[in-house]
C-alpha cells in the first residue's frame, strides 16, 4: 500500500474526543459536582471501569436492554467474563459490601464522576462511551434521603442555569410489585398483537420494561395501562407520600409520572428523572435520573440494606448548556507572560516560571518561540497584565524587564527581585480595580 493509500486512524464509532476548547464546560460541571459532594458530605469513590459480567447480570437484570443488547462484554486471558461498566450503582454496591462499609456510620454517602460504556446507537448527547456524575446514599430507608438525593440533582442543574423538572413515580417493593406486574402482564397480553417485538417478549419476562418503550404504538397502548401507584402497599404508599412532602418543603418542582420505571431491575419504590424541554420541539428530554434500590446490596451478597441514588449524563447536560448559550467560566486567566530571547534566557525563564508558580502567580509562556514580537502578540491574546522580558543584555546585567501590557511602559528591575516586584504590582492593580 502506497503512502497516498494509507488512511489516517479514526475514532471508534460512538467514542468522542474532549478537546481543550471543550474542557471549560467539563471542568465547570466537575467543579459544581465536587462542591455539592463536599457540602452534603458525600465522599468521592472511583470504582474500576472493568467488573465481572455476572455483577451486572445479577443487579441490572438479565432481561433488560442493557444486559441483552448494550453491554461491552468479553472473556479475558484468564478466561473470566468481564464487562466495561454500563452504569455505576452496581459497582458502588459491590464496593460497599467488599470493603466492609456496613461497619461505618450509616448511611454511607458516596459520589463519583467517570466514563461508562453501552453499545447503543450513537446520537447527539448519547455516545457509546459516556460520562456521568452520580450520588449514592447506602444504609437507610428514610424518605428524607430520597428527597435529599433528588434535591442535590436539582441544585446541580440550578447552579448550571438549567431549568429541569423532576418526573417521579413509585415502583413499589417486593411485596406489592408482583401483584402489579401480574395485572400489567394481563393487560399487555390482551394487546399483544399490537406490541413491538421487544415488548411481546417483555409481557411475561419483564412487563415493566414495556411502560417506557420508545415505540409509538406501544406508547399509545401504555397510556391506558394500569398504574403502579394504584397497587402500592401501605408502607410504599406512606414512603412515597413522605418523599413528596419533603420535596414540597424543599420547593422542588416535580410531576407525578407513571411512565417513570427506569431501565434497571434493581429499582424499588421511588424512581425519578430530571427532564428539560427541548427549545425547538418542546419535547421533554432526560438529563439524568435515579431511585431507590433497597434490595441490591442483599442481591449482591450483602445483608439487607436500603439505598437510594441518582446519576446525571454529562454530555447531555453540556449539550443543553451550549444549546441555551449559557456562559461558563473561561479558560484559565494568566497575570504574567514570560518572554525570552536566546538559549541562556530560556534556561533562566524555565526556572523562573517554576518559582512564579510556587509563588501562586498565574504565568504563561511559549519557550519554543524566539522572536519577541511573536511572544508579545501571544501575551496580548492572553490578556496578561505584565510581560517579563529576558534577553542577553539583561542576563549580563542581572536584571529583567517588566512591561505593563496596558500602557506599554517598561521598567528594569533586579532579576532576583522579580517575583516580589510582580506580586506587589499585581496586588496594587487588584486594589485599584476593587
Amino acid at each position: 500500500m502506497s503512502k497516498k493509500e494509507k488512511k489516517a486512524f479514526q475514532l471508534v464509532k460512538g467514542m468522542k474526543d474532549i478537546l481543550p476548547e471543550d474542557q471549560r464546560y467539563w471542568e465547570h460541571v466537575r467543579r459544581i459536582g465536587r462542591e455539592l459532594g463536599s457540602q452534603y458530605n458525600y465522599g468521592r469513590i472511583d470504582t474500576p471501569i472493568l467488573e465481572f459480567t455476572k455483577l451486572f447480570d445479577r443487579s441490572v437484570g438479565a432481561y433488560t436492554d442493557i444486559v441483552e443488547k448494550e453491554m461491552y462484554s468479553f472473556r479475558d486471558r484468564g478466561d473470566e467474563d468481564i464487562t466495561l461498566r454500563p452504569e455505576n450503582t452496581a459497582g458502588v454496591a459491590r464496593a460497599y459490601i467488599e470493603k466492609g462499609m456496613v461497619n461505618l456510620p450509616q448511611p454511607v454517602k458516596l459520589y463519583y464522576f467517570g466514563p461508562f460504556f453501552r453499545y447503543d446507537k450513537p446520537q447527539s448527547g448519547r455516545q457509546r462511551q459516556f460520562w456521568q456524575i452520580g450520588f449514592e446514599a447506602i444504609g437507610s430507608d428514610a424518605a428524607v434521603l430520597d428527597a435529599q438525593v433528588i434535591n442535590i440533582g436539582m441544585k446541580f442543574f440550578r447552579r448550571l442555569g438549567l431549568a429541569v423538572v423532576v418526573q417521579i413515580n413509585s415502583l413499589g417493593c417486593v411485596d406489592c410489585r408482583p401483584n402489579y406486574q401480574e395485572v400489567l402482564s394481563d393487560y399487555l397480553k390482551g394487546k399483544k398483537n399490537q406490541l413491538c417485538e421487544d415488548c411481546k417478549r417483555r409481557v411475561t419476562k419483564n412487563p415493566l420494561r414495556a411502560i417506557d418503550c420508545k415505540e409509538e404504538e406501544c406508547q399509545k397502548l401504555m397510556a391506558d395501562a394500569p398504574q403502579q401507584v394504584d397497587y402500592l402497599c401501605e408502607a410504599c404508599r406512606d414512603h412515597f407520600i413522605a418523599t413528596l412532602e419533603y420535596l414540597d418543603e424543599l420547593e422542588v418542582v416535580y410531576n407525578l409520572n407513571p411512565k417513570i420505571v427506569r431501565g434497571l431491575d434493581y429499582y424499588t419504590r421511588t424512581a425519578f428523572e430530571y427532564t428539560i424541554s427541548d427549545q425547538e420541539s418542546g419535547r421533554q428530554s432526560a438529563l439524568g435520573g435515579g431511585g431507590r434500590y433497597d434490595g441490591l446490596v442483599e442481591e449482591l451478597g450483602g445483608r439487607p440494606t436500603a439505598a437510594v441514588g441518582m446519576a446525571i449524563g454529562i454530555e447531555r447536560t453540556i449539550k443543553e448548556l451550549r444549546a441555551q448559550d449559557i456562559k461558563v467560566p473561561e479558560k484559565q486567566e494568566y497575570d504574567i507572560f514570560l518572554a525570552q530571547l536566546g538559549k541562556e534566557a530560556r534556561k533562566k525563564c524555565l526556572s523562573l516560571q517554576d518559582k512564579l508558580l510556587e509563588a501562586e502567580v498565574n504565568v504563561a509562556e511559549n519557550f519554543s518561540r524566539d522572536g519577541l514580537k511573536t511572544q508579545l502578540e501571544l501575551a496580548n491574546k492572553l490578556n496578561v497584565k505584565y510581560t517579563l522580558i529576558l534577553g542577553q543584555k539583561e542576563i549580563v546585567d542581572g536584571t529583567i524587564l517588566i512591561r505593563d501590557m496596558e500602557g506599554g511602559i517598561q521598567e528594569v528591575v533586579d532579576f532576583n527581585k522579580a517575583i516580589p516586584e510582580v506580586k506587589k504590582r499585581l496586588k496594587l492593580r487588584d486594589g485599584e480595580g476593587s
